[in-house]
């Protein structure tokens, strides 16, 4: 009689609305992949294998395969949250061991490392100093102590100084008598300390043609002497005469710092008959800055910002793609870990390879279609009653044998 046969029927349906049940309860799970039953029929052999003529006795569970498709993406207003556009899991460190994930939901614990809500810490390839990407591995770490300033040591002045101009009425040079000079421009320098200090560059036109002097003053104190500058009659800097770079040392800033030493480079500086008129001044000192945020870029480099207008690479995220995805082993949490089937894992930069990019400020979420699982949920309800049926057929049908008299 069918009992066994039919029983199978009701195991495989029973196990189907399993794994659509899970499916519809994680629809809203971030990174969570749908799963599908797969089911293979049952025959009955002997030493002699399966006859022409025989019947089945049943269906069996095969396997509940993962779907690993992509999942939408939606975007957050947290620079943590990280979605892979494309194939790849994020590398988790999870106390030693390496843990795999689409869901990316990051924070930053007490010790600054990014981890998930699990705790796992997100590995990346590392970087130096420089912000050189190493290729070794290693937990996110976010360093909030302050930064140690930077001694400015060069100023790069791009300018127009007009070539119309006479020299200026007063002929001794006052900072104080703006009709000692014809032009200035200020600055903002730092010292060993990060501590700023004003810098304000004087022009005076001479009575040699194409000839200025540039004068240096800190905080209101003179730096140094009058300095050449030369133009040609193109009106670009005369290097044959003049020196685009001027090394003004022995600076005491007066703060307890080093002696400052400033390269000002007027290379850029030209001499034309319209107004005085600075394109661009910049210096490359800075004082000292607390991390403030962090950007991602989609081919995974993180760099740190800082208050003082300063960043830094801290290295790139790490991405890993596998030869076999259906052979890794399930965690939870939306997490899995490598098997022999699954192979060892092909860890690279977002983008190269097979590796997806990253999106920050963005979450990919489930892969479950719940249209798909509704229908699939019906069929399989109507599955489990056909076998239900075919349990009920042939216990009528063994009643009806034992009543036989």
């Amino acid at each position: 009689m069918p009992f066994r046969t039919a029983l199978s029927g009701l195991n495989a349906s029973s196990a189907e609305l399993r794994v659509i049940g899970n499916n519809v309860a994680n629809a809203s799970t971030t990174g969570f992949k749908e799963s599908r039953a797969e089911f293979a029929d049952i025959f009955a052999t002997s030493n002699l294998g399966v006859t022409a003529n025989a019947i089945g006795t049943g269906v069996r569970v095969s396997s509940v395969s993962q779907q690993f498709t992509q999942g939408n993406v939606e975007f957050t207003d947290n620079n943590l949250d990280l979605a892979i556009n494309g194939q790849g899991f994020f590398q988790l460190n999870d106390n030693g061991v390496n843990a795999y994930s689409r869901a990316g939901r990051f924070g930053v614990d007490r010790n600054g490392f990014v981890v998930n809500s699990q705790q796992q810490q997100l590995n990346i390839f590392q970087a130096d100093l420089n912000g050189n990407i190493t290729g070794a591995m290693g937990p996110l770490q976010l360093d909030r102590s302050d930064i140690a300033p930077s001694a400015s040591g060069q100023i790069d002045l791009s300018a127009n100084l007009d070539a119309s101009l006479s020299p200026p009425a007063t002929a001794v040079f006052d900072p104080a008598d703006a009709s000692s000079y014809n032009n200035s421009t200020s600055l903002t320098v730092y010292d060993s300390l990060g501590t700023p200090h004003l810098a304000t560059m004087y022009f005076v036109k001479t009575a040699t043609p194409n000839q200025w002097e540039s004068r240096l003053y800190m905080d209101g104190n003179a730096q140094g002497g009058a300095n050449t500058i030369e133009f040609d009659s193109s009106g670009a800097i005369d290097t044959t005469t003049f020196p685009s770079t001027v090394t003004i040392g022995g600076i005491n800033p007066g703060t307890g710092a080093a002696t400052m030493s400033l390269d000002l480079d007027f290379s850029n500086t030209t001499q034309y008959g319209s107004s005085f008129n600075v394109s661009n001044i910049t210096q490359d000192g800075f004082a000292t800055g607390r991390l403030s945020g962090i950007d991602i870029s989609d081919a995974g480099l993180i760099t740190s910002r800082f208050t003082n207008g300063q960043s830094r690479t801290l290295g790139q995220i790490a991405v890993a793609t596998f030869n076999n995805s259906q052979g890794l082993r399930q965690l939870g949490d939306t997490s899995w870990a490598e098997t022999f089937d699954s192979g060892a894992p092909l860890v690279a930069a977002p983008g190269a390879g097979a590796a997806g990019l990253i999106e920050s400020g963005a979450l990919e979420g489930s892969n479950v279609d719940l249209t798909e699982q509704l229908v699939g949920m019906i069929t399989a309800q109507r599955n489990f009653q056909a076998n239900a049926q075919v349990i009920t057929t042939a216990d009528t049908i063994t009643q009806t044998i034992i009543n036989i008299r």
